[in-house]
């Protein structure tokens, strides 16, 4: 059984996901967390119960980075075989198929604002603190850091953030773009399960087809990207969803349809 990380469900919200980060009292992120948050994120992923994931830390903190003490003693060596573990670990929220959001109340610092990066959405308390502080250690974000913020903000802002480690709070966050919506502390998670909670009943496939499409497209030039898109398009009509979805148009309108995640 996962210690520090854990995916619930709820009858109130039938449908969403939460990945819950518990490690008091900052959610430092240790191997082991680092581990238990990848299994989570496979774990929604492989769940046909649930169609859209929140990734929250509790009231006060999504998580102020990795565990420090844990890496102190660390050979180039050694980390040399362990960095590409905790670059997929801490990016694992980016690979489950289904929308994502972050919802950050406090900090989110480091490896912590990594994880909320790898999300579709963030959605921040106006208490909320975010940077990637590594800098300040004589290190670089390695958990994705430098590549997901400079595709989410643009290299000249992410290069601030990451030469000078300062922190921003959430105005300034929802202003260049690091985060997507700012609301009281306490109604971060609820903000979060009421964005999440609009994609339960949606058509599932077309939904990861199009995450796919927009994330792999980003990668590659303009052509092959809408090579990405042409393929994707096209197999949707394989299922039973555009099916379902287009007799639906035809017969009732749009809004209407009933999908059924195949």
């Amino acid at each position: 059984m996962p210690e520090f990380v854990t995916l619930e469900t709820s009858d109130d919200h039938p449908g969403v996901g939460t990945i819950l980060l518990a490690r008091p009292p900052m959610n430092a992120l240790s191997r082991q967390v680092q581990a238990e948050l990848a299994a989570a994120a496979e774990e929604a992923t492989l769940r046909d119960d649930i169609k859209a994931v929140v990734v929250y830390g509790g009231p006060k903190v999504l998580a102020a980075g990795a565990d420090i003490k844990e890496m102190n003693d660390l050979s180039y060596a050694e980390m040399s075989k362990v960095a590409g573990r905790l670059q997929r670990d801490l990016g694992a929220i980016s690979e489950i198929p289904k929308p994502t959001v972050a919802a950050i109340t406090g900090y989110a610092l480091g490896g912590g604002l990594e994880v909320a990066l790898g999300a579709d959405r963030r959605i921040a308390g106006d208490n909320a603190k975010l940077g990637v502080p590594e800098v300040l250690l004589g290190l670089i974000p390695g958990g994705g850091g430098t590549q997901r913020l400079a595709r989410l903000i643009g290299p000249a802002k992410a290069k601030d953030l990451i030469f000078t480690g300062r922190f921003v709070g959430a105005e300034e966050a929802l202003a260049i773009g690091l985060v997507d919506e700012v609301v009281a502390p306490d109604e971060v998670y609820n903000a979060a399960l009421a964005w999440a909670g609009r994609f339960t009943n949606a058509a599932s496939v077309a939904i990861a087809a199009a995450k796919k499409a927009v994330d792999q497209g980003l990668g590659v030039d303009l052509h092959t990207g809408l090579k990405i898109e042409e393929q994707l398009f096209a197999a949707l009509f394989a299922t039973e969803d555009r099916a379902i979805g287009m007799k639906s148009f035809v017969e009732n309108g749009p809004g209407k349809a009933e999908f059924t995640g195949r």
